[in-house]
């Protein structure tokens, strides 16, 4: 059989004059096939170019074919059967033709089932075993033969159907299924015969798993009759929906008097109706058996299910239905009314019953209106913080300080948060006339410094006027119950008269980073709000539009469009205002329309002012400023960032103002604010890179931390006039 099947398959061919054996499905010259000879198509029943080109695993990945078949098997050794049906799955996968058979394990069917055929291309049944099985040869009631067992295919999924029509098969109709008939027998003999022994199967593994970690939380209340106060009492209800059971737990207010304790109630399954006694152990089981002998055969016993229950107890159990707001529920003889539940208890209701009306129930008393705590009236010894809160406690503690309010506030990097006025005496001393303190409010914690300057040959020494701390206002009462008020931020701006114990002062002047603060802040600090002095001065100015704008085009000669600050403060918003405006809210107003001075700078120019200043102040560090940024640039590729080069410049304490610093970084930076550090060391260096000083140069660099004690020079000269009335009154046609 061997020797003829491999003649079958091949046969002797000529290769260069050298007879060998050839495939059978080989051609003649030219590809033309040889007479009786049946060649394989080399596509499927679509054409080339239709489809996918994907591979076939790739294409059909995951994706098989589900067939439902059975095939008879003989039982030559039994009398009960000749012969059993087996039902099986053909599992056919579409990315390699590969075949597998299993049969679904059937309980105490004593045979060995399970992969009937394991997984792999299966050969077709001789004559033709050279080829195997593809998908043209499966359809619904046909059989197939698989090595040589018989399978009758009666079915398949949906899947499966709708693949083969979408190949071109015409689908057979489904075919019946038979049964077994020593099953069918052996089934009947089970349905007839009872259980010798006792056995319920009582499944609650279902609710379990649905419902395993699902809680219904009521919130209830017990009025104890027994209490000697008859005070309600607060629970809180839990419904385990896996097993019907529940728990309550008290909550226990503080300082009630009464022990807390777990639980009041354990888990558990809560009864309707209390018993009137106890039942004794084994009286209420989940199953009821009868003694069939008693005592009749020795100590024998044979017990059967009783499926009358006689003499079994019933009891009724709280249930999720009987659970809602509203209710009063028994437990264990104790009437708990529900009077709330959660969020998930109302939808559960909604979603399983229907229920929209979740209204709670009152139960608890109006909280009592609370006391007013009144303290006694400072003494005098220590600070009124300190002495507070000797009040607030048996064990005393020192006064809490506002830390977010300190961290947000301390001083950091350029920001010194730090709010410095110049401030003349109020006297008619000829001799206090002209002295000028210098007053420090510090924002992180609200306290204040005075600092007089020095100036010669007046007979009175400067420095320290007054220790930083926090200073009361004028005009209250030493010893008092309520808290003093304190000098805060908004009560300090130019124009403002202070009194800070017993000594008098009218604040001047401010520094920039004063002025840019209370700016930027303007929603805490309305006297620097421009938007509440427009419409503040709208109020009074409006009336008397024509007349205003009369006065500034008087003050206004030449047209100019501008004004001197002198001529717009003293002389126009005084007028208008009637004294009404203070001078920080002319100088915001003044600073809002001022005249911007626009110009190119000159760098060469700026340099050769920059060295002057620093020859002047003998700052030299030139070699440790270049150290540090060659240090703080890690890439070494001659660039750092324009803050960078900033701080690290204010580290040095260059003697030169911000705004002339952020000019000259300027000069030497690209379009990325990277900062070519080397170059503008360079320019810094008066030692070796010496600019020839101009002699027309007569107005000195500003510098915000030096005010020399002497008059400060007006930080607005002019001012535009025509932007201001537009905003009042609008533009005038």
């Amino acid at each position: 059989i061997g020797q003829e099947k491999f003649h079958k398959s091949q046969h002797w061919g000529y290769c260069n004059n050298v007879a060998m054996l050839v495939a059978e499905d080989k051609p003649g010259i030219g590809g033309e096939p040889l007479p009786g000879q049946k060649l394989r198509p080399k596509y499927s029943v679509f054409p080339e170019g239709m489809g996918s080109d994907a591979p076939a695993w790739v294409a059909f990945d995951k994706q098989v074919l589900s067939f439902d078949a059975y095939f008879e098997e003989e039982v030559p050794d039994r009398n009960q059967e000749l012969y059993r049906i087996r039902h099986c799955k053909i599992y056919f996968y579409l990315e390699d033709d590969t075949i597998q058979v299993i049969e679904p394990q059937v309980k105490n069917s004593v045979m060995a089932q399970g992969t009937i055929v394991r997984r792999h291309r299966i050969p077709l049944p001789p004559p033709r075993e050279d080829q195997f099985y593809t998908i043209d040869h499966f359809n619904i009631n046909i059989e197939v033969i698989l090595y040589a067992r018989k399978y009758k295919i009666i079915d398949c999924d949906r899947f499966t159907k709708y693949f083969l029509r979408k190949m071109g098969v015409r689908l057979n109709p489904p075919a019946g299924r038979p049964d077994d008939p020593y099953t069918k027998e052996r089934q009947k003999i089970l349905d007839n015969m009872k259980p010798l022994r006792p056995y319920e199967r009582i499944d609650t593994l279902k609710q379990f798993l649905e419902h395993d970690g699902h809680v219904l939380r009521f919130f209830c209340v017990w009025d104890d009759p027994e209490s000697m106060f008859h005070d309600p009492r607060e629970l809180i209800l839990h419904y385990y929906l896996s097993d019907d059971t529940i728990d309550i737990k008290e909550i226990v207010p503080v300082n009630s008097g009464r022990d807390a304790v777990p639980l009041f109630l354990r888990r558990d399954k809560l009864p309707k109706h209390a018993p009137t006694g106890l039942y004794q152990p084994g009286t209420i089981t989940s199953r009821t058996v009868l003694n069939v002998f008693g005592n009749l055969v020795g100590n024998k016993s044979r017990y059967i299910l009783d499926n009358c229950k006689t003499g079994a107890v019933h009891q009724e159990f709280y249930k999720d239905s009987d659970l809602k707001i509203g209710a009063v529920i028994n437990v264990w003889g104790r009437k708990i009314i529900l009077c709330d539940c959660d969020e998930f208890t109302k939808e559960y209701y909604r979603t399983k019953y229907g229920i929209e009306d979740f209204t709670p129930v009152p139960y608890k008393a109006p909280p009592p209106p609370k006391a007013e705590k009144k303290f006694p009236p400072y003494t005098g010894f220590g600070s009124e913080a300190d002495s507070l809160c000797s009040c607030m406690g048996v064990i005393l503690k020192p006064p809490q300080k506002d830390f977010k309010k300190f961290m947000e506030k301390d001083r950091s990097s350029m920001e010194s948060n730090i709010l410095r006025f110049l401030a003349q005496p109020v006297t008619d001393s000829p001799i206090d006339k002209d002295r000028k303190f210098i007053i420090s409010y510090f924002l992180s914690d609200d306290t204040i410094a005075v600092f007089e300057h020095t100036q010669r040959n007046t007979g009175i020494l400067g420095g320290k006027f007054l220790e930083r701390g926090r200073i009361k206002k004028p005009g209250q009462e030493l010893f008092k119950s309520e808290p003093s008020e304190y000098f805060q931020a908004q009560d300090l701006f130019i124009g403002a008269r202070v009194c800070f114990h017993g000594h008098n002062f009218l604040l001047v002047d401010a520094d920039e980073y004063t002025f840019n603060y209370m700016e930027k802040h303007a929603n805490e600090f309305f006297m620097a709000n421009i938007g509440v002095i427009l419409k503040k001065l709208k109020d009074i100015a409006e009336p008397r539009s024509r007349e205003i704008r009369q006065m500034f085009a008087t003050t206004d000669p030449e047209h100019t469009k501008v004004i001197d600050y002198e001529s717009f403060s003293r002389g126009l918003i005084v007028s208008i205002t009637a004294g009404a405006f203070s001078e920080h809210e002319m100088l915001t107003l003044g600073r809002y329309y001022s005249v911007k001075d626009e110009y190119e700078v000159d760098h060469h120019f700026l340099l050769a002012v920059t060295q002057e200043q620093l020859k002047k102040k003998s700052f030299e560090d030139f070699e440790q400023l270049s150290a540090v940024f060659l240090y703080n640039d890690r890439e070494k590729c001659g660039m750092l960032p324009h803050e960078t080069c900033r701080t690290i410049c204010k580290s040095f304490k260059l003697p030169l103002a911000d705004e002339d610093l952020q000019a000259l970084l300027a000069m030497f930076e690209d379009d990325r604010k990277q900062v070519e550090y080397k170059n503008f060391v360079d320019g810094l260096n008066w030692r070796e890179n010496q600019i020839p000083a101009f002699h027309t140069i007569t107005v000195p660099l500003k510098n915000e931390d030096d005010w020399r004690g002497q008059p400060p020079s007006l930080p607005v000269r002019e001012v535009k006039y025509l932007p201001l009335l537009d905003d009042l009154f609008g533009k005038e046609e």
